[in-house]
């Protein structure tokens, strides 16, 4: 009995192990029974798609791209700016407005937002008459058609590349040379270097200056004639100098700051080294007018006529001078800065006519084409296995008729 008992454990024992490899069997068999037997489906949606692609593709149009690089100006230190760095504390710190005002920027992302901006896109529009072209009616809808048909990024390189996309191959290029056309246009009457933006910086610092150093002489002209001048030794006459100086520096002071703070938090330790110099210069010439007879600067019409206050007047005068004289120098080297930038975009690869068309990839359509009918047959062949499976099952297939019952299907 016992013999007998370990044989038949031992005849079922491959019988207990063999029912998942036979599952598994059954499992693959299963799927290409289920294919084969939906065979016209399977093989036959994608044939029909694969042909219906390649006839639907072979109707698109040929789209060709203009495609053209420029290289715009990079950030340098300008004769200006190292001027103003070197001469540093005898000019009260203007080195650092010239650098520091303007705040530091990519100057590719400035060209491509200046490229991307509604005014190059209209100028592009009108030159080309894309209204008709893309045969659209609002300007609003012309635009975002151009932006659809435009690709302008910067890459790390530094170069930025213009792609612009067309059934004609010629006026694909000229489209693309024209956005460089249009930037170069735009940047004369912008103010986008930063030497253009010194050079205005300048020239309105300017303008004030020379009013207020025609008011200062005016008023020290007829603060002359009427109360005379006072006897000044040498040593008074050099305190003048120096609080003019005094009072000039502090004036550049205050307008770097302000600059500053468009850009720069009050945690800067630029900032923060800024304003500690504008308060020692402050008190320097506190300490020195304080010891004078002379009246501050700008006071000298509120005292009077005597010969003392004509004397402020005269300092006014000699502030105004000095300031005006150091901001028309900058002025001028603005002004050189700007014409050496004159040339500010440099075109690396101009755009020519295509001689292949970059759209569309017909080969790539028939293929994704084909793939996605192939996964869509083969999903329909499965489930519809699936509800005849189903169906086939009594006790299942009423309870999906009483689905189908409240879902509508019926």
């Amino acid at each position: 009995m016992p013999e007998q008992t370990h044989s038949e454990n031992l005849k079922d024992a491959p019988a207990s192990q063999s029912p998942p490899a036979d599952e598994n069997e059954v499992s693959l068999l299963d799927l290409l029974i289920v294919l084969a037997k939906h065979k016209r489906i399977v093989l036959g949606v994608p044939f029909v798609v694969v042909v219906a692609a390649a006839i639907v593709s072979l109707f698109l149009p040929n789209i060709y791209t203009g495609t053209t690089r420029i290289l715009p100006p990079q950030q340098s230190a300008s004769a200006a700016s190292a001027l103003l760095n070197q001469l540093g504390g005898a000019l009260g710190g203007l080195g650092g407005l010239a650098s520091g005002a303007l705040g530091a920027r990519n100057p590719n992302e400035l060209y491509v937002g200046v490229l991307k901006s509604r005014t190059v896109a209209d100028n592009v529009i009108s030159r080309f008459e894309l209204g008709k072209l893309y045969g659209e009616d609002r300007l609003s809808d012309v635009r975002r058609r151009l932006e659809k048909e435009t690709t302008i990024v910067a890459g790390r390189d530094g170069i930025i590349t213009v792609d612009v996309d067309d059934k004609d191959p010629k006026r694909a290029a000229e489209m693309a040379n024209a956005y460089v056309d249009e930037l170069m246009k735009l940047t004369r009457v912008l103010a986008v270097t930063e030497a253009s933006q010194r050079r205005l910086f300048f020239e309105r610092q300017l303008l004030q200056a020379k009013d207020n150093l025609t008011a200062a002489e005016m008023v020290a002209r007829k603060g002359l004639q009427k109360g005379g001048l006072a006897q000044v030794d040498a040593q008074g006459r050099s305190m003048i100098e120096v609080t003019a100086r005094l009072r000039a520096q502090i004036s550049l002071k205050e307008v770097q700051i302000g600059s500053m703070r468009t850009f720069a938090a009050e945690g800067n330790p630029e900032l923060q080294r800024t304003q500690q110099e504008l308060e020692a210069l402050r008190r320097e010439l506190g300490r020195i007018e304080g010891s004078s007879p002379i009246a501050p600067i700008g006071k000298g019409e509120a005292s009077g006529n005597s010969g003392l206050d004509n004397l402020g007047r005269l300092r006014d005068v000699k502030y105004y001078e000095f300031l005006y004289e150091l901001l028309a120098k900058q002025y001028e080297l603005a002004k050189i800065d700007e014409a050496k930038d004159a040339t500010i975009v440099q075109v690396m690869d101009k755009a020519i006519e295509p001689d292949r068309k970059s759209k569309p990839k017909r080969l790539l359509i028939v293929l994704f084409s084909a793939l996605g009918a192939l996964f869509l047959s083969i999903t329909w062949a499965f489930f519809r296995e699936a509800i005849d499976r189903l169906k086939a099952d009594t006790e299942r297939a009423s309870r999906f008729e009483i689905l189908r019952g409240y879902l509508g299907w019926k």
